[in-house]
């Protein structure tokens, strides 16, 4: 019998060669079976999921599939653009990590002249011009819902092919990211339409008697739920299948409609208040055939007592830097103090609901504040400006034939007055004395919450809707300003599950350099004193040669010589200064780079080095250990 004798060598090589193998063989197993624990490390907590986010992968009844198409060819030389892609992938793929195999994530690269172009084109996704050699970008989420046996569930049954998309993931909207795409995943979650609730004195829906079309807010929103008109004169309690209620310009609502508005936000519910000091739009005469008058205001006085809200049916906003500009009478313009054109600084730009709105146009708007006291929170979405004025109703509507008496003796008050805001607190019910009827809700929760607006004519077509003729003679819309959107997003928002609601703004992944910005306003301010010291003496030297321009015709050529000198002295004054300002250039660059020099150190041989010496003493001390044993 022969023996195989192998030398050391050879053993240990393939000792090594087998230890890769399984190595290797870990590793990939790790990645596609084994959940790895994640520590986020960074500052802001970026890639932690928020606990409403959680709540809502965590809920899902169906398997979702996720397409994210993303132009990479394109976006070479996008640098910014590239590492938000990023920033979006890594959130998608930790809600996959998250849902057990209930979401499917696939990245798709749509090339020009390509199917999966045409396919992203085809679910509505929106391009950006500015690719590489021109080409359209594409940036944006599709999530479909696929059949519930896909993962061996079959107990709920969806609309099969329901699709939902996020058009284009906008950098500038990276706070509210999360939001977008939680949303995404609730809706389409969702077997049908949300409901919304509807309680309106205005003609919203128009008279299909009289051929009156419905507002096109409402329109729109009957294109994303199911809107359900409530009869105020009957109502005595309000379905908890009303995912979010729409009372606008309340008057006069009778006991038992105001009990279920209150038992309802109580509950839980999502309410939005439309009130009003003038509503323009309501078509009820000032004085009826029984001699009552109606001063077209509304309010919900007992309810905005018992919530701790100061509103006054009887005020009116003006604001003179923001009036939008009308035609009167006799073909002149004027700026209407009464009708504003809100704009992004007027608008919240950390709340989901504004975030992305432009113009906001309302028109004799009222304000809210909150009493003294009061632990409820008033988080605005919609100011004035510091230049506003408060004045009566009566005043706003005897100036229609002549709205520029609102301007005279106009006096600012240097308040910005909340048109629009969130509500939230702890609410009691404004109804003690029903304490024993059967449901009885005494308090709401911690979380509750409610939009007040104090305007009605802001969702009517004319501040924001244009008609134009198109080319087949049919009337087109265009808007003029975000009012519907700002409808949409409200009903949106609050249509939602708690949990989405909970999901607010983050900060950006984009950190500032805040020691190199620090750096830079320094230099900036040596910059702007030397530019001032050279303004300065360029002032001096020219009064100096405008005096001694009268004098020379007088004095012959020794004023020349004076004037040489005196433009001599000048110019090297500014070549010293110009110098200075130089070496401020030069001292303000030689500290950002020793600045980078430091980081460079720390982050390429201070951290290794400690590495590398922890891990040394760690092995010296283990083979002394051993040593010790033997």
């Amino acid at each position: 019998m022969t023996r195989i004798h192998f030398s050391r060598r050879t053993v240990l090589l393939a000792a090594l060669v087998l230890l890769a193998i399984v190595f290797v063989t870990l590793v990939l197993g790790s990645s596609r079976w084994v959940r790895v624990a994640r520590v986020d490390l960074t500052a802001d907590k970026l890639y932690t999921l928020t606990p409403g986010t959680i709540h809502i992968v965590d809920g899902m009844h169906a398997p979702l599939k996720l397409t994210l198409y993303f132009s990479d060819h394109a976006t070479r030389d996008l640098p910014q653009l590239r590492s938000y892609e990023q920033r979006v992938s890594e959130m998608l793929q930790e809600m996959v990590a998250r849902a057990h195999g209930r979401l499917r994530l696939q990245i798709v690269d749509p090339v020009p002249y390509s199917d999966d172009e045409a396919s992203a084109e085809g679910y509505g996704l929106t391009p950006i011009n500015g690719g590489t050699n021109g080409e359209r970008v594409f940036f944006g989420l599709v999530g479909s819902t696929m059949p519930a046996n896909s993962d061996g569930d079959d107990g709920d049954e969806r609309v099969p092919g329901k699709t939902l998309a996020i058009p284009l993931f906008d950098p500038s909207r990276e706070t509210f990211l999360e939001y977008d795409i939680a949303k995404l995943l609730f809706e389409l979650d969702q077997p049908s339409k949300p409901s919304i609730g509807l309680i309106s004195s205005l003609p919203v829906e128009g008279n299909p008697v009289i051929g009156e079309e419905p507002w096109t807010v409402m329109r729109q929103l009957g294109q994303q739920f199911e809107v359900k008109t409530l009869d105020a004169s009957k109502l005595k309690r309000i379905d908890g299948d009303i995912k979010a209620l729409l009372v606008i310009h309340p008057k006069h609502l009778p006991a038992d409609a105001l009990y279920a508005i209150d038992q309802y936000v109580l509950r839980g519910g999502h309410l939005v208040v439309f009130v009003d000091p003038v509503a323009e739009m309501d078509n009820t005469p000032f004085v009826d055939s029984n001699g009552i008058t109606d001063d077209h205001n509304s309010d919900l006085s007992k309810l905005f007592a018992a919530w701790g809200v100061l509103y006054d049916p009887q005020k009116v906003v003006l604001d003179r830097s923001r009036g939008l500009r009308i035609e009167l009478a006799d073909n002149s313009a004027m700026s209407h103090p009464a009708m504003l054109g809100l704009g992004q600084q007027e608008l919240n730009r950390d709340d989901v609901i504004t975030a992305s709105l432009q113009r906001i146009n309302v028109s004799s708007a009222g304000y809210f504040d909150l009493a003294p006291g009061t632990l409820s929170r008033l988080q605005p979405l919609m100011q004035t400006t510091p230049d506003a004025e408060v004045v009566s109703s009566q005043r706003v509507r005897e100036s229609i034939n002549n709205p520029g008496g609102l301007l005279d003796n106009y006096r600012p008050d240097n308040i910005r007055y909340v048109i629009a805001a969130r509500l939230r607190g702890q609410f009691p019910s404004a109804f003690p004395e029903r304490a024993q009827q059967p449901g009885y809700v005494a308090r709401s929760g911690d979380t509750t919450e409610v939009i007040l607006v104090a305007d009605t004519d802001l969702l009517s077509d004319r501040l924001w809707v244009s008609y134009t003729q198109s080319l087949l003679g049919q009337p087109q819309l265009s808007a003029i300003a975000n009012n519907g959107d700002l409808m949409t997003n409200i009903a949106d928002n609050l249509s939602g599950s708690s949990a989405l609601l909970s999901i607010h703004g983050r900060v950006s992944s984009q950190r500032p350099f805040t020691r190199v910005l620090a750096l830079q306003s320094a230099a900036d301010q040596k910059y702007l004193a030397k530019k001032q010291e050279l303004q300065r003496e360029l002032a001096v030297t020219r009064n100096r040669l405008s005096e001694l321009q009268p004098a020379k015709a007088g004095r012959g050529d020794s004023v020349s010589v004076e004037q040489r000198a005196e433009i001599e002295q000048f110019l090297q004054r500014q070549l010293a200064i110009n110098k200075e300002l130089r070496d401020v250039q030069h001292q303000f660059n030689a500290e950002i780079d020793a600045l980078g020099l430091r980081l460079k150190f720390i982050n390429i041989v201070l951290v290794p080095a400690l590495v590398v010496l922890v891990g040394l003493l760690y092995g010296w001390r283990r083979s002394r250990r051993s040593r010790r044993q033997f």
